[in-house]
């Protein structure tokens, strides 16, 4: 256990309500090894007086208020030996929501409704959030656990099954993660260490420790977070929801050093570790190759062709939309990539983003749904409630047809 400037660390496994004192072992860390700790365990830290679940909890069975379970990820028996992984320029993606997908909400749930997918054309599945979240049903992104696997979607062995099914079919999955902030309810972390940042504050909650005192272990925690997808789970790429909201002032930013560790592990593992980003800054460093100076994402998500498609399309020109005109800037989101390219933005009320043209076009993943354009929405209405049948056609050709890489939100089929 990482929690520098404490005295007294100890471990108290519950179900036998047996304490043991943790020693310090220097450099902030405590330890102990004890035989009295079987599969299915539950327990808590103890740090001064005060009981918390592990930060790096693989389980919380009983929710984010309650103990820690200890599990064995590497006791799955994987059956996906057979499958052929696909470069990410070749995949139609498909985000999915595990507590809606399924009248059930579970892993196992979805998982009976794969092989539709199979036929639609969808070659792999990008899962929305599972780390463990308060209550039943959420949309994962205050997520306070990011090791564990949220308990009402199954656990972490349901989604192992859940992925491991994926492959047999032949679909990729790839999931989303939150490196940017964790949710306020059941959230335990600065009562160990500092892991968030007393310099900057992102629109949901406090930034994490990228760029600080004590940012080496922060970052090697969530390194962790990564690896442990990658090998224990079989994911194939990781989605980074929100990167501008990664703030890192360092030389070598986090997000650069989880390319190279992503990139390096692919190659130990003879397998693709993708890194697809999320940002709203508009700027083409995501995508750079490490070699460049940029922070070698594989793709990123491209707002711009969203919007350009939703006023070409509705007309609407209301908040973010004003910036766009239509059936312009929808050919220049095609060719190019972004159509803020350093621009003035009325919205922003100052200029935006940077030069795209250059990047291959594969960088950029495009849709006309998904979960923040809807959810967002005062009524949570899609697109296709307001178009017509030609429309919707059209719609849904301009995505999968043109030279990006398509993404539909779950439904949109």
């Amino acid at each position: 256990m990482w929690a520098p400037g404490h005295e007294r660390v100890a471990l108290h496994l519950v179900d036998s309500d047996v304490s043991l004192a943790l020693e310090d072992i220097g450099d902030g860390y405590f330890a102990t090894t004890s035989d009295g700790a079987p599969l299915g365990t539950t327990y808590r830290f103890v740090i001064d007086g005060d009981h918390y679940a592990d930060p790096a909890s693989r389980s919380q069975p009983e929710g984010v208020h309650g103990p820690s379970e200890v599990v064995d990820l590497a006791a799955f028996r994987w059956s996906d030996e057979g499958y052929h992984q696909r470069p990410l320029w070749d995949h139609v993606l498909y985000e999915l929501h595990v507590g809606t997908f399924s009248d059930a909400g579970t892993f196992d749930g979805a998982l009976e409704h794969l092989d539709s997918l199979v036929e639609l054309g969808v070659s792999a599945i990008e899962v929305m959030p599972v780390a463990q979240f308060p209550g039943a049903r959420n949309w994962g992104y205050d997520g306070v656990f990011p090791n564990a696997v949220q308990n009402s979607y199954g656990g972490p062995v349901a989604f192992q099954r859940f992925v491991d099914g994926c492959h047999q079919r032949g679909l990729a999955v790839v999931l989303d993660v939150v490196y940017n902030h964790l949710g306020p309810e059941g959230n335990i972390f600065r009562h160990f260490a500092p892991y968030f940042s007393d310099r900057y504050r992102t629109p949901w909650g406090d930034a994490f420790n990228f760029d600080g005192n004590g940012s080496d272990e922060v970052r090697e925690y969530f390194w962790g977070n990564a690896r442990q997808w990658f090998v224990d789970f079989h994911v194939d790429a990781l989605r980074l929801d929100a990167v501008h909201a990664i703030l890192d002032q360092s030389a070598i930013p986090f997000m650069a050093e989880l390319s190279r560790r992503s990139h390096d592990l692919g190659e130990i593992l003879g397998r693709r570790c993708d890194l697809i980003a999320e940002s709203a800054a508009n700027d083409p460093r995501v995508v750079t190759p490490l070699s460049s100076g940029g922070l070698g994402m594989d793709a990123q998500w491209n707002d711009d062709f969203h919007h350009a498609l939703h006023v070409a399309v509705t007309g609407e020109r209301s908040g973010y939309y004003v910036d766009y005109s239509g059936v312009d800037d929808l050919a220049r989101a095609l060719d190019e990539g972004f159509v803020l390219q350093g621009t003035q933005s009325t919205f922003r009320g100052c200029r935006h983003g940077a030069p795209s043209g250059h990047l291959a076009p594969e960088r950029f993943v495009v849709f006309a749904q998904n979960h923040d354009q809807i959810g967002n929405r005062p009524l949570g209405d899609r697109m296709s409630t307001g178009l017509s049948p030609e429309q919707a056609r059209l719609v849904a050709a301009l995505v999968v047809l043109g030279p990006n890489v398509p993404l539909l939100f779950m439904g949109e089929e």
